[in-house]
C-alpha cells in the first residue's frame, strides 16, 4: 500500500462469542443498546469517527441508521455528543453496498456493487480513513480481498449463543498487531488490531 493510500478501518462491536447480532436480529439486541448508550462508549467511538471522512455500509445497517438517526439528530433533547455523531452521520460520504437496493436518499449517500473496485479507488482518493461501521458481510469480503489495514473491536460482556457472526469460515489467515486497548465502565473492551 502506498504511503498516501487511506486506512480503512473495520469497526465492530461484538458480544464475548463474537456475535454482532443476535439469533432475532439488531432489532432485539438490548446487550448492544444497553453498551451504547453509556456515555464512555459514545467518547471511545467519537475517537474513531473524528478521523472519518468515509463509511461504508451493508444495506441492513445503512436502513438501520437511516431509520433512526435523522431524528436522533434532530431532536432538541438529543445531548451534544450523539447530536454530533449525527450531524457526522448526515454529512460524511456514505458508499452502501447491495444487489436489490436502487437509491440511498440520506444525504451524501450513493450505492455501489463493486465491493473491491470502489474501496480501491476510495483508498486513492484524498480524504482521511474509510471506516466500516458494524457491517460484517463488508467486512469479511474486505477480509478476503485484503482491503482492511484496521480492526477495531469492542467486545461487550455478554454471551448471545448465535446470530450473526463475525468470522466466518472462508476468511483467509492473516497476522495482526495490538495497537492499543480500552476498557470501559460497562465492562466492555475495546481492541484496536493493525496490519503485521
Amino acid at each position: 500500500m502506498p504511503e498516501t493510500s487511506r486506512r480503512v478501518v473495520a469497526w465492530v462491536t461484538m458480544s464475548m462469542d463474537g456475535y454482532t447480532s443476535g439469533v432475532e436480529g439488531p432489532a432485539h439486541d438490548a446487550w448492544l443498546y444497553e453498551h451504547v448508550k453509556h456515555e464512555a462508549s459514545a467518547a471511545h467511538f467519537e475517537g474513531i469517527w473524528r478521523g472519518v471522512s468515509t463509511v461504508l455500509l451493508g444495506r441492513t445497517n445503512y436502513e438501520g441508521f437511516y431509520s433512526v438517526w435523522p431524528g436522533i439528530t434532530r431532536d432538541p433533547a438529543t445531548d451534544p455528543r450523539n447530536r454530533d455523531l449525527g450531524e457526522f452521520l448526515d454529512t460524511v460520504e456514505k458508499v452502501v453496498f447491495s444487489r436489490t437496493l436502487e437509491t440511498a436518499d440520506w444525504e451524501n449517500s450513493r450505492v455501489a456493487r463493486d465491493l473491491e473496485a470502489e474501496v480501491k479507488k476510495l483508498r486513492e482518493a484524498p480524504g482521511k480513513d474509510i471506516l466500516v461501521a458494524n457491517s460484517a458481510s463488508i467486512i469479511q469480503a474486505l477480509l478476503r480481498a485484503d482491503l482492511i489495514d484496521d480492526l477495531r473491536f469492542v467486545v461487550v460482556p455478554a454471551l448471545l449463543g448465535g446470530g450473526l457472526r463475525l468470522f466466518e469460515a472462508g476468511i483467509p489467515a492473516s497476522n495482526w498487531s495490538l495497537a492499543q486497548t480500552t476498557v470501559l465502565p460497562d465492562g466492555a473492551i475495546g481492541v484496536h488490531y493493525t496490519r503485521a
